[in-house]
């Protein structure tokens, strides 16, 4: 499996927003099934939101209403949309196909940081 690479993070204030996106190293085409992950310092790894097969989304309950996760084919990259960032949302993001393994992907995932 190609590497999966996390992009788009940054420094915003309470409120922002960002845009982050994931593709494969190497234009390996993606394929169904592509999630968001994120992990605090301290905390453990935690779903942010995912695509079934079926097209459908699974949002974590912190992200509802302020998230948006999408699948563009046609630039083979998974975007996620993060609207009105808390501090709480201060995390290195990672996308997965799967939770398993999702935030020890050291090195491809991308920091989001919140200021208050």
């Amino acid at each position: 499996e190609a590497q999966l690479v996390a992009s788009g993070g940054g420094s915003v204030q309470a409120g922002e927003s960002l845009k982050l996106s994931c593709t494969h190293a190497g234009s390996t085409p993606l394929h169904p099934g592509m999630g968001w992950y994120r992990q605090a310092p301290g905390n453990e790894c935690e779903l942010v939101a995912t695509l079934h097969d079926d097209g459908g989304t699974l949002y974590a309950d912190s992200e509802k209403g302020r998230a948006a996760i999408s699948q563009v084919n046609a630039e083979n990259t998974v975007y996620m949309q993060l609207n009105s960032l808390k501090p709480e949302d201060k995390a290195v993001y990672y996308c997965a196909y799967g939770y398993n393994g999702a935030c020890d992907q050291s090195g491809h995932g991308t920091q989001v940081t919140v200021a208050s």
